[in-house]
């Protein structure tokens, strides 16, 4: 049977464990790699044409789900999130005294664009890029081969967080604000 001091210190670290636990939850606290998705861009489209890495796009996809949105068609979403235009580079940032590249930069970019599913604008065309810089050996050239390939998948995930937080400032109020915009805009158009 085990003693009182060492059944106390159980308790006591389970309390203590458990306070934390309600700390962090309250204070808005999340594992890394997930994010804030608001509910308010439900149910939304992902338009992610066949140009674009799968994986990437799967990313974003899996991304959104896992912040609880519900992904849909276009034909039945209130919102679209269309991604266009990736685009993957790989230069040389440093050379060897031999004139051979010693050093690598990838950087690869996207562009997003949200409307509503009238076609009001909610985030104009924006660019998202992340780039990671690796060294080079020639004397190594396979595993440098794979590190790149490795840092690609790092790079087109890192994209799919940038994508999920680019929306996380869509608040119902954001949402609302930017429809009334757009109807007293094209009201004020027709009156000219």
């Amino acid at each position: 049977m085990p003693s009182v001091p060492s059944l106390l210190s159980t308790l006591r670290l389970s309390l203590v464990t458990a306070v934390a636990a309600t700390v962090l939850a309250g204070c808005g606290f999340q594992l890394r790699g997930t994010s804030p998705v608001p509910a308010a861009l439900q149910p939304l489209a992902v338009d992610c044409p066949d140009t674009l890495p799968g994986r990437f796009c799967q990313s974003v996809r899996d991304q959104l789900t896992l912040g609880g949105v519900e992904l849909a068609e276009s034909a039945q979403a209130d919102y679209v999130l269309r991604l266009r235009s990736y685009q993957q580079d790989r230069r040389a940032s440093a050379i060897t005294a031999q004139a051979a590249a010693a050093e690598y930069i990838l950087r690869h970019t996207v562009s997003l664009e949200l409307f509503t599913a009238d076609r009001v604008p909610l985030i104009a065309s924006t660019e998202l890029s992340a780039s990671e810089t690796y060294r080079y050996d020639e004397t190594n050239v396979l595993a440098k081969q794979r590190e790149e390939e490795e840092l690609r998948q790092q790079l087109g995930d890192r994209l799919a967080q940038q994508v999920i937080f680019r929306l996380a400032p869509m608040t119902r109020e954001r949402i609302d604000a930017a429809i009334e915009a757009q109807a007293a805009s094209q009201d004020a158009a027709e009156s000219q």
